[in-house]
C-alpha cells in the first residue's frame, strides 16, 4: 500500500537531511535503491552486447571463427541477461495478475482494466451511498 503524499515527503525530507548530514551514508544508500540496481546491471548487459558485437565483427574481418563463436556467446547471453533483468524490474514494478480479478480485502473482486483510481471512486461512492442512506436521506444528520 502506498504512502500518502504528506508522508511520502516527509520521507524524502528525511532522506535528504541523512544525506547532508553523511554523504557517503547517502551514496550507499541511493547505491541500494532497487531503480539504481536495475540501470546498473542493465548497462552491464548492454556493455556485454557491444564487446560480444565487436568480438564477432572481428571475427568476420580477421576470419577467426573462434572469435565469431565467442562473440555471438557473449551477445547472446548479453541478450538474456538484460531480458532477466528487464522482467524482474517489471514484476517488481507491477504485480502480476492473475484470473479475471483479483480479489481485495474485503473478499470482492475487481476486473483487470479497472485503475485504481476507479476503484477509489467506486469505494468512494458506495460509502456516500449508505451515508446517505443510512441517514434518512440528509447528510450531516444522523437517525436516532
Amino acid at each position: 500500500m502506498p504512502l500518502p503524499e504528506h508522508e511520502q515527503r516527509q520521507l524524502q525530507e528525511i532522506e535528504q537531511a541523512l544525506c547532508r548530514d553523511d554523504p557517503k551514508f547517502g551514496r550507499r544508500m541511493r547505491a541500494s535503491y532497487p531503480q539504481m540496481r536495475y540501470k546498473r546491471q542493465l548497462i552491464r548487459a548492454q556493455l556485454g552486447f557491444v564487446i560480444g558485437a565487436g568480438l564477432l565483427t572481428a571475427g568476420a574481418v580477421t576470419h577467426r571463427v573462434y572469435l565469431e563463436a565467442v562473440g555471438l556467446v557473449i551477445v547472446l547471453l548479453s541478450l538474456v541477461w538484460a531480458v532477466i533483468i528487464w522482467r524482474r524490474h517489471v514484476a517488481r514494478v507491477r504485480p502480476a495478475r492473475s484470473g479475471a480479478g483479483t480479489n481485495t480485502a474485503n473478499g470482492t473482486k475487481h476486473q483487470l482494466g479497472q485503475t485504481r483510481r476507479a476503484r477509489m471512486m467506486k469505494r468512494m461512492e458506495e460509502r456516500w451511498r449508505r451515508r446517505h442512506e443510512g441517514n434518512g436521506g440528509m447528510p450531516g444528520r444522523t437517525r436516532s
